[in-house]
């Protein structure tokens, strides 16, 4: 049985699209390093927040 964490032994990284910190979840396991956005809403969002240079 694995051992049991508390939440704040847990890595966290900044929101891109909001700048509020996100703790690590189960579901991002495989792919942390890339994981950008807290949730899918900021992920959807991102567009509006930093303007893309054409």
């Amino acid at each position: 049985m694995p051992k049991m964490r508390r939440k704040s032994d847990l890595p966290t990284k900044t929101c891109a699209a909001c700048g509020l910190p996100f703790t690590w979840r189960k579901k991002w396991e495989r792919d942390w390093e890339n994981v950008k956005f807290c949730s899918d809403r900021c992920r959807g969002n991102r567009s509006a927040a930093t303007p893309q240079a054409s």
